[in-house]
């Protein structure tokens, strides 16, 4: 699952993603980060589910935290595409791949929201919500 971390001037300097990591045993990993002295804002994946993931979000809570999942890494709108594959090749990790029949699909699963793909749209058919 992938969340967006909301640090504030308090726990800013604190390691809280090293503790949940040695706490908890789940290998969170940092896709995005824009932190300063005043806070920050961070996107991670959590490659866990269930009870797992549940004490992973308690964790970052009890740090004052804010934790909250992202539905949408990056949105297409089809009405928009027109299927040139312009966004395909520079996906570092082949998230963005066209089928049989050269839609665009993707998979968001392996999105590291590194949004290469927003800026390759011509059309600009990919947000980032």
């Amino acid at each position: 699952m992938k969340m967006r971390l909301l640090y504030t001037r308090s726990n800013v300097g604190n390691p809280v993603l090293s503790d949940i990591v040695l706490k908890t045993g789940v290998p969170i990993n940092i896709l995005e980060a824009k932190v300063s002295l005043t806070g920050g804002e961070i996107v991670v994946d959590v490659p866990a589910t269930g009870k797992q993931l549940d004490e992973v979000k308690g964790l970052f809570q009890e740090a004052g935290v804010s934790a909250k999942e992202i539905k949408s890494i990056i949105e297409i709108d089809y009405e928009k595409c027109i299927s040139c594959g312009a966004c395909v090749s520079p996906c570092p990790v082949e998230a963005i791949k066209q089928n049989s029949e050269w839609d665009v699909e993707l998979d968001e699963g392996r999105c590291i929201r590194c949004l290469v793909c927003v800026n390759a749209c011509p059309v600009r058919a990919i947000s980032s919500p």
